[in-house]
């Protein structure tokens, strides 16, 4: 697939590295050379300096006959303008513009038209965030929950503790524990190294388990890894941009929000804005301050400014003052391993979240949700299937006698209503939605081309 590129920023750079090793023709554009160098001499790609939406540049990087074009610079104007302009003038086929004002947000419906601005799929990182921040609150002591199947169907990342009535016992005791609920084990995390779960494996205190079930049956199956924490109820926020003001909005109604803002002008409009958060103009490093406010009864502190360096800090320091939970906002993916699991309980990313949303775009096939997990090492895909048992290598056809790659694990199926956990007789039929989950994103062209009918896509 031959794909442009508009923005080597953060984003941009992590989806081209990403997949220029999926046998994809990568043209990266930026304005800035070094940035673009620095990219060339890694990786197999081609890099054009200049303007993202000027025609020249995009005529430079292959638009008259390329099948898609991502523009992710800093600029809203910018994005919007080279899908213009890519449209009219190359037809490029498809079209993903990130979007992040919630001015153009807000109009989307009327504004995003192939006769208006001839977007063909936005991208929110503001919106993303947001979501991703309130499933974690929906489910306290989980480090990433990702939902698939119109929300039927999850897979949650948590971490075992003692107390966990699995702690220390084989994973084929939780079909014992619990013979109502199915579930799958994916993935255990031991001390930095991926263990490939089987019957037998032992689940120690310490380990990161990565689980899918029926959604309804989360909490459940948490509760075996861990004593499940109560709900949390008291909440402060330190940031008032569209992150910030969206969680508050989100969870004002179900939880006390607090929330301090730096900025004298924004806190009195974020105070008028929400109506049930109290709204403080203040220092998140002001220790009176925190005190004042009790923070040694916050349940979760989460520290969602744009600057990475002031989040860590803040949150470092409000769970020396008590706070019971800390969740930072990490815009920089070096920081991430660094820090999360520590005194900091969580780091969020909005590239890795950006990054999900736009793979579910380009992954080849009828791929209808893509999640990226630990830190964009592994990946899942829900995928729906198409063909019949002619065309097909996956329909008519049993999970064990399929083809998958190593590190690759059918582990849900949704057929019409009914979540089906995955087991090795189960046979694949035509329009089930497969989640699979990919422990090495290397291996996602395999899947890919598993799951294509050959009469299909070409």
């Amino acid at each position: 697939m031959k794909i442009i590129i508009l923005g080597a920023g953060q984003v941009g750079t992590t989806l081209a590295e990403s997949l220029v090793s999926e046998d994809n023709d990568i043209t990266l554009v930026d304005n800035e050379n070094d940035r673009l160098e620095l990219l060339q001499d890694k990786h197999d790609l081609r890099v054009v300096k200049g303007a993202a939406s000027s025609p020249q540049v995009l005529r430079e990087s292959g638009a008259p006959d390329a099948d898609l074009l991502v523009a992710v610079t800093s600029s809203d104007e910018t994005n919007m303008v080279a899908c213009q302009v890519a449209y009219t003038l190359f037809n490029i086929p498809t079209k993903i513009a990130r979007i992040r004002s919630a001015d153009y947000l807000r109009e989307k419906d009327k504004l995003f038209q192939p006769d208006v601005v001839p977007i063909d799929h936005i991208i929110s990182p503001e919106k993303l965030v947001t979501d991703e921040i309130t499933r974690l609150i929906d489910y306290p002591g989980a480090l990433q929950v990702a939902h698939f199947a119109d929300g039927r169907i999850s897979i949650v990342v948590v971490k075992a503790y003692y107390g966990g009535p699995l702690v220390g016992y084989a994973l084929s005791a939780l079909k014992e524990h619990m013979p109502h609920i199915d579930c799958r084990v994916v993935s255990i995390l031991r001390q930095d190294k991926v263990i490939r779960p089987q019957g037998s494996t032992i689940v120690e205190a310490g380990d990161e388990v990565t689980f899918i079930c029926a959604t309804i049956h989360i909490k459940a199956v948490m509760s075996e890894l861990q004593r499940l924490e109560k709900p949390y109820k008291r909440l402060m926020i330190i940031g008032g941009g569209n992150i910030g003001m969206g969680v508050a909005k989100r969870l004002e109604e179900q939880c006390t929000v607090k929330l301090i803002e730096r900025n004298p002008e924004r806190a009195t409009a974020l105070a008028e804005r929400l109506g049930k958060t109290l709204v403080f103009c203040g220092d998140a490093s002001d220790q009176s301050l925190l005190f004042e406010e009790h923070i040694e009864n916050i349940d979760v502190f989460l520290s969602l400014t744009s600057d990475d360096e002031a989040n860590i800090m803040s949150a470092l320091l409000a769970k020396r003052l008590g706070a019971k939970k800390a969740m930072v906002l990490i815009q920089r993916m070096a920081y991430i391993n660094l820090i999360q699991g520590g005194t900091i309980d969580i780091a969020v990313s909005p590239q890795q979240a950006t990054i999900s949303a736009l793979l579910g775009h380009i992954r080849k096939g009828d791929v209808a949700n893509v999640v990226t997990l630990r830190h964009g090492i592994a990946e899942a895909l829900e995928i729906i299937v198409h063909g019949d048992e002619n065309t097909s290598n996956v329909i008519g056809r049993r999970i064990a006698d399929l083809k998958l790659p190593v590190g690759a694990i059918i582990g849900a199926v949704l057929r019409g209503e009914e979540v089906i956990i995955a087991k090795k007789n189960l046979l694949i039929n035509e329009k089930d939605h497969v989640i699979v989950y990919v422990s090495d994103k290397k291996h996602i062209a395999e899947i890919e081309k598993l799951f294509q009918p050959s009469a299909f896509f070409v």
